[in-house]
């Protein structure tokens, strides 16, 4: 997986989200591995202007290191498609459909995949009322990294007090006990099985905060649960139209066995940290951050 050609790669970071801190991480470890490759590489701050810039640096490749809306929702890679300047991860149907929780578990379900029961409601009703029996999930159906989630316990008396950063609408999911795992796809492989062990929540803290959470690689878990991760992230890779590199994230019910297996949703710009949960499970199957990053400029295109 050594570098083939040497591009002029336009690393995208930062953007308009509430993840903006989070990309500026990915993405500046993304630039300075390709700078070690030898590749020419500009960061790139995306803002309003971006499109402007873009066309103005006319870059060989963008590398979309952008998390949350407008990076990761399709809207950059209709910017680029209008550009034509090859990029990498998935393409603007596929980013559309992953970040829209409720059609991406539509398109999951109509395959065979198995979700938890969810629905769509106001947020101003979500916080008048139990619009799900408890223990429940409340989050954006839009967004990533865990921004603006809400867990109501079983048991418990109040709806949740969602704070002003949340949507009219929200999305309101039945609560999955049990394990985090997750599976990232590159390409048409689906690498391994990480179990993420936190002391609370997965939340944005558990995820992002150095001690926050701890990762088992590959997962200590029966072999027909690894196996079926793998056959179904690359399912739910395909399902969406995914390009590049995706992780898709699954609730593991140990008391059910194979049938407490449920995805969670798939996320098409997985962090690029060298600690983050997709370079993690790269390193493990042999190929550096390095080569991560060189095989996704390798692989962008336009058309995704």
């Amino acid at each position: 997986m050594s570098s083939r050609a040497t591009r002029k790669v336009a690393v995208l970071m930062g953007g308009l989200s509430a993840e903006r801190e989070v990309s500026l991480s990915s993405g500046s470890e993304c630039a300075r591995a390709l700078r070690e490759i030898g590749h020419e590489v500009i960061e790139v701050d995306a803002g309003a202007d971006l499109a402007e810039r873009l066309a103005a640096l006319a870059p060989d490749v963008a590398f979309n290191a952008l998390h949350g809306r407008f990076g990761e929702d399709g809207s950059v890679q209709g910017i680029l498609e209008w550009l034509r300047i090859p990029y990498t991860h998935s393409g603007v149907l596929a980013s559309a459909l992953a970040m829209d929780k409720e059609r991406s578990k539509a398109a999951f379900a109509a395959a065979g995949l198995p979700v938890a029961e969810s629905l769509l409601a106001p947020a101003e009703e979500v916080r008048a009322r139990h619009v799900m029996a408890p223990p429940y999930v409340v989050k954006p159906n839009n967004e990533g990294s865990s921004v603006g989630v809400y867990l109501v316990e079983e048991g418990a008396n109040a709806p949740p007090a969602l704070g002003p950063e949340m949507p009219e609408t929200v999305m309101v999911e039945a609560y999955v006990p049990g394990r985090e795992l997750t599976v990232s796809v590159l390409g048409d492989r689906a690498l391994t099985v990480t179990d993420i062990i936190t002391d609370g929540w997965y939340d944005f803290d558990a995820k992002y905060r150095p001690g926050g959470s701890r990762h088992v690689v590959p997962a200590d878990i029966p072999g027909e649960i690894f196996t079926a991760c793998l056959e179904q992230a690359l399912r739910a890779h395909r399902v969406l139209g995914c390009r590049g590199l995706s992780r898709t994230d699954f609730r593991w019910d140990e008391a059910r066995g194979p049938e407490g297996l449920i995805v969670l949703e798939t996320n098409t710009q997985p962090g690029m940290t060298p600690t983050s949960l997709s370079p993690e499970q790269a390193a493990h199957c042999g190929i550096s951050f390095a080569e991560l990053c060189d095989w996704l400029v390798e692989d962008a295109s336009c058309d995704r």
